[in-house]
């Protein structure tokens, strides 16, 4: 493990080593565990690689495991003047697997992870095995009303307020995502908190929940690409309690991916990693091996 990782990281709960990418806007900070054929975990907000935790140890005796913390997140470089849209997220994360040459991919995303994973798949797609979507979405969702209040007030003024300040995002909201409240226990909640401890830290944070409308020309021209992944075995794995992607969404994914093989949770949330990772490794691993 790095002798500069910050004192707060249980190293029980996170044994990993780490490693740095430099890419145009800062250093990217990644896990790289284990051999065999590939899994790439990507993240959502507040998250960072710590999410996966459970998974890695898990599956990283059979495949190579590799989780990056986009930038303004978890370990990753926070610079002020990056703009943090998630086109440009995306541009740095596929920098950094470009760059790892990976064959016969699998891509795990879950929230942003969704989008900024599974863009580097449709520009690799003969690189790419699988895909896991958990609880994330491709496709513009400008004229749903739903995502129209939670952009417009998270990523509003008084949004972006609360989070600069109060690290409203990890704080409040990352709870209030959860099914079973109890299973983010003060020690865990603080390996997420820890990693925003400035104003100037949580840009990335307050710019995403924006972009959720902001970006969707961009969503939109990644869902159009969507026949690029037709033919990969697939994964929804879904918490039924989560209230940012619902049944309606997985049902999008259901619609357009009939041969996916759907796991529903009912009694967990937004974060499926953290609520139910014993559970899910089977399910990769299945998947994978199957």
């Amino acid at each position: 493990m790095s002798p500069d990782r910050p004192s707060w990281i249980d190293p029980r709960e996170y044994p990993f080593d780490s490693h740095y990418f430099t890419t145009p806007a800062g250093r990217m900070h990644y896990l790289d565990e284990g051999q065999g054929p590939p899994i790439v975990f990507a993240h959502g907000n507040p998250a960072w690689s710590f999410e996966f935790r459970n998974l890695i140890k898990a599956l990283a005796p059979t495949h190579r495991c590799i989780a990056a913390d986009l930038l303004g997140f978890g370990l990753s470089d926070k610079p002020w003047e990056f703009d943090y849209l998630p086109i440009h997220q995306a541009a740095n994360l596929a920098l950094l697997l470009d760059s790892l040459d990976l064959r016969d991919a699998t891509i795990y995303g879950q929230d942003w992870g969704g989008p900024t994973g599974f863009s580097w798949a449709l520009g690799h797609p003969e690189r790419v095995r699988a895909l896991v979507a958990s609880n994330t979405w491709l496709w513009s969702v400008q004229h749903d009303w739903y995502y129209k209040a939670f952009s417009g007030f998270v990523g509003g003024p008084l949004g972006r307020y609360l989070i600069r300040h109060r690290n409203f995002f990890a704080r409040r909201v990352m709870r209030m995502a959860y099914g079973d409240k109890r299973r983010l226990t003060p020690e865990i909640h603080a390996h997420y908190l820890n990693t925003l401890p400035t104003q100037q830290d949580r840009k990335g944070c307050w710019v995403f929940p924006g972009q959720v409308v902001g970006s969707s020309e961009w969503l939109a021209s990644l869902w159009a690409q969507r026949s690029k992944l037709k033919g990969k075995r697939m994964l929804l794995a879904w918490g039924m309690k989560d209230i940012a992607f619902r049944e309606k969404e997985l049902d999008t994914w259901r619609a357009e991916f009939p041969d996916a093989r759907v796991v529903r949770y009912p009694d967990a949330g937004h974060y499926v990693a953290e609520e139910k990772p014993a559970e899910l490794a089977a399910e990769i691993a299945s998947l994978l091996n199957g």
